[in-house]
């Protein structure tokens, strides 16, 4: 079985660059406090990586 880890948005999108509000999008996270699950693979972590000061990762 895959490494999940879980993404919470903590901060909002708003007033963030187009590129920004587009990669949350692309995780999934739709609003303040969504937490989604997702497979650990180096494409989302990079993801996560380009938005962590709006998210908050539990592996």
């Amino acid at each position: 079985m895959a490494k999940t880890v879980k993404i919470k948005l903590v901060r909002s999108a708003i007033n963030r660059t187009q590129r920004q509000k587009d990669t949350v999008q692309a995780l999934g996270l739709r609003r303040m406090n969504h937490t989604i699950e997702k497979e650990a693979t180096p494409q989302v972590m990079g993801m996560i990586a380009k938005v962590q000061h709006l998210v908050e990762v539990v592996e």
